[in-house]
């Protein structure tokens, strides 16, 4: 049934622009036949205002991966730099949730560690929607945040890190094995608000895969079972996006070395202050107006990222859009 909407949506958007497209040529020609000047710069401008339409569906034709069209969990964990990461890591996760609510998306909170002082330490959300996973699979990485920090009573500026990571949804198509034998549960009480019981027992779980050492956690449900079947899912996507990985290294080393992921490997640079910009280091691609971005309008780093990693050249896949 999802795959059958997702057709549905696509034969449909088509079909719209097509029949916009025509209806405004139509206008061009009668503005033309009558010499009215108006229609026709309200037709040409109708039709420029399509292609931004345009181009996030032909986008949308490049994610054609396994997993693209599934669900995702997107992890967010501040870096080294305490209240000034932590901070840093909230104002992503709005961001994102941002984003998500933009297209429609629904999103789940799975797990959250609050800072001490601000932000957090740490969360893990779950996307739903079409598509999710394949537009958000360029954001894991590094982010740096420089600002004048609204922490420090002598109003220097700081630099911040955080790593967003992010991993599909698996469905039953994909099939993962690994047996409790296999990895380590650990029980806690979950942490902040959550209601009568939640922070009384024992209900948050973390599963740690012992060869991997990947770990997963979930407090989202006030029952141990659910958070415990919740965080299975989790382990077996991070498993499952573990092996992507390792076929795309196989496949091409060299591509596989441009999207490593780690701490080293920064992705992004947000400046507030003394200019404003937001640089993706990776396509090159640029906003003036930070605000706009950490409200959620991230289309054009995705479109040029998910452009530049079919195309190999941030430049070629550009021309090719266009």
């Amino acid at each position: 049934m999802r795959e059958r909407q997702g057709l549905d949506d696509g034969i449909r958007a088509v079909r719209e622009l097509t029949s916009k497209l025509e209806d405004n040529i139509e206008l061009i020609k009668m503005g033309e036949e009558e010499g009215d000047e108006a229609i026709i710069e309200e037709a040409e401008a109708a039709i420029q205002a399509m292609s931004g339409e345009v181009r996030a569906r032909q986008i949308e034709t490049m994610l054609s991966g396994e997993a693209d069209a599934n669900d995702t969990y997107l992890e967010i964990h501040a870096g080294a730099g305490g209240t000034e990461s932590q901070d840093w890591a909230s104002m992503l996760l709005r961001m994102y949730t941002r984003w998500a609510e933009r297209r429609g998306f629904k999103v789940e909170f799975l797990e959250d560690h609050a800072g001490e002082e601000a932000g957090i330490k740490s969360a893990t959300v779950l996307i739903k929607g079409h598509n999710a996973y394949g537009w958000l699979k360029t954001e894991s990485g590094v982010h740096r945040l420089v600002r004048i920090s609204p922490y420090d009573s002598n109003a220097r500026r700081h630099t911040s890190f955080a790593s967003v990571w992010v991993y599909p949804v698996i469905d039953d198509s994909i099939d993962i094995q690994v047996t409790e034998a296999d990895v380590r549960i650990d029980t806690y009480r979950a942490s902040g608000s959550g209601g009568q019981h939640v922070n009384t027992t024992d209900s948050a779980v973390r599963i740690t895969h012992i060869a991997t050492g990947i770990a997963v956690a979930c407090q989202a449900e006030r029952s141990q079972h659910k958070n415990r079947a919740k965080a299975w899912e989790m382990l077996r996507s991070r498993l499952y996006e573990e092996e992507l990985k390792k076929r795309e290294a196989v496949a091409n080393a060299s591509e596989a070395s441009k999207s490593d992921i780690g701490w080293g490997h920064q992705i992004r640079s947000y400046v507030l202050q003394p200019y404003q910009l937001v640089k993706d280091l990776r396509t090159g691609a640029e906003s003036t107006s930070p605000s706009d971005v950490l409200d959620g309008d991230i289309d054009d780093f995705m479109e040029a990222s998910l452009a530049q990693k079919i195309s190999g050249s941030p430049g070629e896949a550009v021309a090719d859009i266009e």
